[in-house]
């Protein structure tokens, strides 16, 4: 039990203790821990929909996210370990129209790059036919599914955990908030 004078005390011990440590309490000078937590055959289903197409190359991060990891040290998974899923129903869709290969190439180049890595990318058929697309205006490593909200209750039904692909607009640079 504290007496009145130790309560007292207590702030200015503290102060001097932060004082002493660089105005760090000791237990926040200590360094964080890596884990390797032990992921085993992930199933993903990554959902974007896109207000802009330009917002694209952003939410691939998310399937990188996924790839990079699960495909490097100490994982090591090839395509067979996993399966991941990206299904896109938005603005995004004009990106996979061979008419738009100029406008889209680099973006595009990412998307085939995934697919040969085993990611499988599906389109909605009814935002498909919003667009005025078919099956022979997209590219080859793409399949059309009938409806992207089924689509979505389908493989969530199968085990796979939904990551909506989020893409938010940046405000600030890394430097500028670090």
């Amino acid at each position: 039990m504290r007496t009145p004078a130790v309560r007292r005390l207590a702030p200015a011990i503290y102060a001097m203790a932060l004082a002493i440590g660089g105005g760090l309490p000791p237990a926040a000078l200590a360094q964080a821990k890596t884990v390797q937590t032990p992921y085993k055959n992930p199933k993903a289903l990554v959902d974007i929909y896109l207000d802009d197409p330009a917002k694209l190359p952003s939410a691939l991060y998310w399937v990188r996210g996924l790839v990079n990891p699960l495909t490097e040290a100490p994982y090591s998974m090839f395509a067979e370990d996993m399966s991941i899923i990206v299904l896109l129903h938005g603005t995004e869709i004009v990106t996979l129209a061979k008419k738009n290969q100029e406008r889209y190439q680099e973006v595009v180049q990412r998307m085939r790059y995934y697919a040969e890595m085993g990611v499988k990318f599906k389109v909605c058929g009814l935002a498909m036919k919003d667009y005025d697309y078919t099956a022979a205006d997209l590219y080859d490593f793409v399949e059309v599914t009938p409806s992207a909200l089924t689509e979505l209750m389908h493989w969530q039904n199968q085990g796979y955990a939904l990551i909506p692909a989020t893409v938010m607009d940046k405000k600030f640079s890394i430097e500028q908030i670090r």
